[in-house]
């Protein structure tokens, strides 16, 4: 009996060797399949596009029959079809789509006269996490009503509201997973009642109802158009959206990135002006040294989308204090609007907002705004934290800002918008160029001040003096805390990278003091405080 055991264990570990192997052989992967041309395809751009793109591209001179958005040959996908599993969304934009295929078969696939290339992509899930400090409208406490006010009075939106700016004319895509309640909450019921959700879609289950599943999407909506009685959750409360659920929320494989290119396409489509997403990928499929802006199916979507006349504003994400610590991908994309989180409590840089630059060393985020704040949760409103939030808010004051200058393109909105920045000229990797401000926009000479400090050498030290006037201890408090004064400077090379930059609380006189024997002479010195940006050169001091 035991030589028989002994010959049947052998027997049963070969046979599943070979079944695992062969399992292995056919194992499906995903592939991106980019095609060389549209060769045999036609394309009529008043049929396809609403009336509103037609209209955004004819005002900003961008071709209406450009090749991009000419459809993908439908022979070339049902050839591709043929040695695949199943398809995913083809794209118009990156001429291409999504396969399941074995590895034989994606050889097969990349032999195939009009196919460029055959990529893998790389799914790994990603749990999402969620916030859920609901609390009841009736028990809204008076700290987190202030936090309410906050949020879009440190935009100082009021001014807006004054000059009856909110958004109207404007539509924007918000991009999420899942916008429960939306139709029957009280904070989205002027949207409901105005009909200004133009349409939606589900791009994980392939249907037009958004209205369930995470409430993730709820909350960043309420951040761009929510109201709370007469109290604004965020600034556009006058425009009108195009819902698209690109999210499954309990992970993220790369159907997402698929999903968020599909939306961008029907954002474009169905006249977007504004893609809204607090939405990111990062270390569980790329590396670092790949967040530039041209590697990621969603960054190069995010930069069509721009090629289009769309403003995509998009959250920097939340691994600040992780050890990713970089900015997420399509945040990475040129022309993409990146928003970083502060703290409300001290007007810095909040702890999880992931920092810049992109990995080719241009400036993200741009901009930022508070990433603690009061929105419309699933029961109540939500006391909630991250750059998901700071998102909304900057694109609800874009809206405003784009209704005030319709003239402007996307190209000059962005710039436009960084230039609002409370800290312009002055930007870090952390706090780009600051919390946009209203004031930029609605009166004259906002960027006047007077300057508030000077530059001293004495030895080889160059040092920050403080004014007279501010050589002590602010009164203010910021929501009820007692406020820091702070003082930003940065060290920037000369092909305008940051070599080093910081933030300090400046309370006394002389707030810095730097020894010019650790600087090169092409390096440069800018400081920002109260207003008012310096420069010190460090080949000026005479050594």
């Amino acid at each position: 009996m035991r030589p028989f055991f002994s010959r049947l264990q052998i027997f049963i570990s070969v046979f599943l060797f070979l079944f695992f192997a062969g399992e292995t052989a056919r194992a499906q992967k995903k592939y991106w399949v980019s095609f060389r041309d549209k060769a045999g395809v036609s394309f009529n751009p008043y049929e396809y596009f609403s009336s509103r793109t037609v209209e955004r591209r004819m005002r900003y001179d961008i071709p209406l029959s450009d090749s991009a958005d000419f459809p993908v040959s439908k022979n070339y996908i049902s050839q591709v079809k043929a040695f695949s599993d199943s398809l995913g969304w083809p794209s118009r934009w990156l001429n291409g789509i999504a396969v399941y295929a074995s590895e034989e078969n994606a050889k097969h696939i990349s032999g195939l006269p009009f196919v460029i290339s055959v990529d893998e992509l790389y799914s790994i899930p990603q749990l999402a996490e969620e916030n859920d400090d609901d609390v009841a409208v009736s028990q809204l406490k008076p700290k987190q009503l202030e936090l309410l006010k906050y949020q879009t009075g440190r935009m100082k939106g009021n001014l807006f509201s004054e000059k009856k700016f909110d958004g109207k004319g404007i539509l924007i895509a918000v991009f999420d997973a899942g916008f429960p309640s939306v139709n029957t909450r009280e904070e989205f019921s002027h949207l409901i009642k105005e009909k200004r959700i133009k349409a939606t879609y589900d791009f994980v289950t392939k249907d037009k109802n958004v209205f369930s599943h995470n409430t993730h999407g709820a909350m960043t909506l309420s951040c761009i158009a929510g109201k709370y009685g007469d109290i604004n959750i965020g600034l556009a409360t006058g425009a009108e959206f195009l819902l698209a659920r690109t999210e499954k929320a309990t992970g993220e494989p790369f159907s997402e990135e698929e999903n968020w290119l599909a939306a961008a396409e029907w954002a474009d489509k169905n006249g977007a002006d504004i893609i809204s997403s607090s939405l990111g990928y990062t270390y569980h499929r790329y590396f670092n040294n790949e967040m530039n802006g041209k590697k990621s199916l969603v960054a190069r979507a995010a930069s069509m989308a721009a090629s289009k006349g769309i403003l995509v504003v998009n959250a920097a994400g939340n691994d600040g204090s992780d050890s990713w610590k970089f900015v997420s991908t399509p945040a990475d994309a040129d022309s993409v609007l990146t928003v970083g989180g502060t703290n409300p409590y001290s007007d810095m840089k909040i702890e999880f907002s992931s920092l810049g630059p992109s990995s080719d060393g241009r400036l993200k985020p741009e901009v930022c705004a508070p990433a603690e704040v009061m929105a419309a949760g699933s029961k109540g409103m939500s006391h909630v934290f991250g750059t998901s939030f700071s998102c909304p808010l900057v694109a609800g004051f874009v809206a405003c800002v784009w209704q005030m200058h319709r003239e402007w393109s996307n190209i000059e909105l962005y710039q436009n918008i960084q230039k609002s920045g409370h800290l312009y000229p002055y930007f870090d990797y952390a706090h780009g160029y600051g919390i946009p401000q209203a004031s930029f926009f609605i009166l004259e000479n906002e960027k006047n001040i007077a300057s508030t400090f000077s530059f001293d050498t004495e030895n080889y030290n160059v040092k920050v003096i403080l004014d007279d006037k501010y050589s002590h201890a602010r009164d203010e408090e910021l929501l009820g805390y007692p406020s820091q004064r702070n003082l930003y400077y940065h060290i920037k090379n000369a092909d305008g990278t940051l070599a080093f930059y910081s933030v300090i609380d400046a309370q006394e006189k002389e707030v810095l003091s730097l020894d010019v024997r650790n600087y090169s002479v092409d390096q440069v010195l800018v400081v920002h405080f109260e207003g008012y940006t310096g420069t010190y050169r460090f080949m000026d001091f005479k050594r």
